[in-house]
């Protein structure tokens, strides 16, 4: 499956943010349509967080992203 750029986007912004926060943690895009639809998924770009679904349809900005951190 290709990746469109709102996804990229969404994995770039999420990257940056975590880093300007100094939190670890793994980044995973997924790609394969079985996995998302098994997910829950119904919209990409889509945001779990521990297996929660944050966000879905639309690309996350820095203050969404520092909000499911608590910052």
């Amino acid at each position: 499956m290709q990746h469109s750029a709102t996804c990229r986007k969404t994995e770039e912004t999420i990257s940056e943010t975590i880093r300007k926060l100094g939190i670890e943690a793994e980044v995973i895009h997924v790609t394969d349509i079985s996995e998302i639809v098994e997910r829950g998924i119904m919209m990409t770009p889509a945001v779990m967080i521990d297996g929660k679904t944050m966000l879905a349809g639309k690309v996350p900005s820095e203050a969404q992203i520092r909000t499911w951190f608590g910052r």
